[in-house]
């Protein structure tokens, strides 16, 4: 099959459908693989680069229409591309079918087969073709960098001869595949991050990545968001009531709102209202991710960047991905070589267009001459974060008491029980040993016990920095055996000799370990 990328013409657009790399994952499928001149270039991938990894460049997007059978792009076609196409054709790109419904008539129109990389379903399977995430990951990790460029101060907290600097306060809404990578870039550069979802088993995650989980006091149970393909399910108006009620309550407090909130084939929900912007601090930020979809803040101005009469600048960019071409490039060329890998089952560059495959199905949207949008919902059940099992309740204060009384008594018994035992071991070996069996056994077990209780009480941290310091504990060996050395008996003279060579040997090594290792840490 002939597969070609077009060069985007949409404004401000700067990724490409395909690099080089992922052009030669294809042709190991069997596929021959074109590309319009200058198609990388924007994203940093040369024609030159092209051309070494085997791909055909063409000079033009006609040339290219003529020559392949399935088109990829990143953004939907504009009509002059449209108008380019034939029937019988594939085309793979971004689409939103829901938004564009003409769009949508006019290519089936053509025959034109379609395949939305943004209805790819959110199933396990799926996730290495699901490109609405992988563009959601950038847009969430950029968001926090446009925060970082426009924020007049620093997002870490410091402690410096010039004064205090206190930290950033981050407030992301939503913490979908965007809300944790906003969470993961504003916990990484030091700030107070603090996150909203509706769908509270997320809470979890969002405390994994070192952000807290702004909890509502509220009953109902949302819905869980594998009904909706792992998104958020719309709230309730008692619900949404309580979450602005909150929201206003964070208002003044925080330094950074970062809002990422939407929900398939509806306008974004209005989250961050006017009033709640006026009552930021003069020179906080909002940094709004939903801005093509209407935005979830009031105030919200799609492509451009405004300040408030307050003082609140208000971010509504929506190239995120753009302004890391390189990368969105990379991993959205991935994603569509994954989903044509699924189309050519036999890697021999013959394209199955399976319409009883869960993520084929439900990523086309034409096929055949037929709209086939929507689609039926997948066999498989959709991603979705599992609920917290309930905490079992733990024993009470007087439970933890009792159980502790019980445990000592058992261990006094024990022990007095061990002693006892002693005792008495030591009377019939008192009654039989010679006389000077008694005081060496009591040398014996006052160095044990001093050992044990000189070893025991060292902190566990000291053990490797400080292990030959801890090691002159062998010390206590010397002393009993130098005591020992003085018997008339060759067997007891004989061990304390080797006692003392060996425990001299320790303490000496130990030193000199202790010295090597302290040297390693000396500024040269």
């Amino acid at each position: 099959m002939k597969i070609g990328a077009l060069r985007e013409i949409f404004r401000g657009e700067a990724r490409a459908a395909m690099t080089p790399e992922s052009a030669a994952q294809l042709q190991k499928l069997g596929h021959q693989c074109f590309v319009e001149a200058g198609a990388g270039a924007a994203a940093g991938f040369s024609d030159v680069a092209f051309q070494d990894a085997g791909v055909t460049v063409l000079p033009d997007a006609r040339a290219l229409l003529d020559a392949v059978d399935f088109v990829v792009k990143v953004r939907p076609p504009e009509l002059s591309e449209l108008d380019l196409m034939r029937k019988g054709q594939t085309l793979v790109s971004f689409f939103y079918p829901a938004q564009n419904e003409d769009l949508l008539w006019r290519t089936n129109a053509l025959g034109v087969n379609v395949v939305a990389m943004d209805m790819v379903p959110r199933i396990s399977r799926a996730q290495k073709m699901d490109a609405l995430s992988s563009m959601a990951n950038i847009a969430g990790y950029r968001a926090v960098v446009e925060a970082a460029n426009n924020f007049g101060r620093f997002f870490t907290g410091q402690v410096t001869a010039a004064g205090k600097v206190p930290p950033a306060k981050v407030l992301v809404v939503g913490a979908g595949v965007a809300g944790l990578a906003a969470i993961g870039a504003s916990t990484s550069l030091g700030a107070i991050t603090y996150a909203f979802d509706v769908r509270p088993e997320v809470a979890e995650q969002i405390e994994s990545m070192g952000a807290e989980f702004v909890f509502l006091d509220f009953e109902e149970t949302q819905q869980d968001g594998a009904a909706t393909g792992g998104y958020a399910a719309p709230s309730s108006p008692e619900f949404r009531a309580k979450q602005l009620e909150k929201f206003r309550q964070l208002a003044p407090e925080i330094d950074i709102v970062i809002t990422t909130a939407l929900i398939p084939g509806r306008p974004a929900p209005k989250l961050w209202l006017k009033d709640m912007v006026e009552a930021m601090k003069p020179g906080s930020l909002i940094v709004d991710l939903a801005a093509e979809r209407g935005g979830n803040c009031d105030l919200t101005m799609l492509d451009e960047k405004i300040v408030t009469e307050n003082g609140v600048t208000i971010i509504g960019y929506t190239d995120y991905p753009s302004r890391m071409a390189t990368q969105a490039s990379t991993l959205y060329g991935n994603n569509i070589r994954h989903l044509l890998a699924d189309l050519t089952p036999k890697k021999d560059g013959f394209v199955v267009h399976n319409m009883e495959d869960d993520v084929i199905r439900g990523a086309t949207v034409a096929y055949d001459g037929e709209i086939t949008f929507p689609p039926p919902p997948p066999k498989v059940k959709a991603i979705a974060a599992q609920k917290p099992r309930a905490k079992e309740k733990g024993p009470t204060p007087e439970e933890n008491r009792a159980a502790e009384v019980a445990a000592f008594r058992r261990a006094t018994r024990y022990q007095v029980a061990l002693l006892a035992a002693g005792a008495v071991i030591v009377v019939l070996l008192g009654a039989v040993a010679p006389p000077s069996f008694m005081s060496h056994l009591i040398v014996f077990a006052l160095a044990c016990f001093v050992g044990f209780q000189v070893i025991w009480n060292v902190s566990h941290a000291l053990h490797t920095p400080l292990m030959a310091v801890t090691n002159a504990i062998s010390g206590i060996i010397l002393l009993g055996a130098l005591l020992q050395l003085g018997s008339a008996n060759w067997l007891v003279l004989m061990l304390g000799a080797i006692s003392v060579l060996i425990a001299s040997i320790n303490v000496a090594g130990g030193f000199l370990v202790t010295r090597r290792m302290l040297a390693m840490f000396q500024k040269s």
